[in-house]
């Protein structure tokens, strides 16, 4: 039964997925300027809200089990070709996938983190808007302990170390006497 706590749920996080594909449109498409990172890190920051609200909830199992089917995902490389043009050197980075399983270092993308979190989040809106939003948290949900989630706990992490070294990686100072 789907109660009204559930649809609240379902509306904060599909807001914060909407306001996170429109930012990350926005960027990707030159807005921010030489801002693209903090800005982006509060992009990040605020869908992760999302999904720590989604792991603070009892699962979400489906009648049946099964997803309602849906047409194919849009194609959202256009996406990630535009965010890796702007990131340029910064968009390769090295992460520990699963700090408790596989420690070994992978090489990462934030281009790719952006976006894999962005399909994941596009899967869900398209159940959201036509109306399914149990099925919407579902699939949040799911994706977020699946693939989003890390994605974007890397992508923060990456951010945050690049916003800190602009800030905290400065030229000292020469004083002339």
């Amino acid at each position: 039964m789907f109660d009204e706590e559930w649809k609240d749920l379902a509306d904060r996080v599909g807001g914060h997925a909407q306001n996170y594909i429109d930012g990350l449109t926005r960027l990707a498409g030159g807005e921010g300027g030489d801002a693209i990172l903090p800005l982006l890190l509060v992009e990040v920051a605020q869908v992760s809200l999302a999904g720590s609200q989604l792991a603070a909830v009892h699962d979400v199992i489906l009648q049946g089990n099964v997803e309602p089917a849906l047409s194919e995902d849009p194609d959202i490389d256009p996406l990630r070709v535009a965010l890796a043009a702007r990131l340029g050197p910064v968009d390769d980075y090295a992460e520990v996938f699963d700090p408790y399983k596989d420690t070994s270092v992978t090489p990462y993308r934030l281009s790719d983190d952006l976006t894999a979190v962005a399909a994941d989040l596009i899967h869900g809106l398209r159940h959201y808007k036509a109306g399914r939003p149990l099925e919407a948290i579902w699939w949040w949900q799911y994706s977020y302990f699946n693939t989003w989630g890390n994605h974007a706990g890397a992508a923060l992490r990456a951010l945050q170390a690049l916003v800190a070294h602009t800030r905290l990686d400065v030229a000292e100072e020469v004083t002339v006497v």
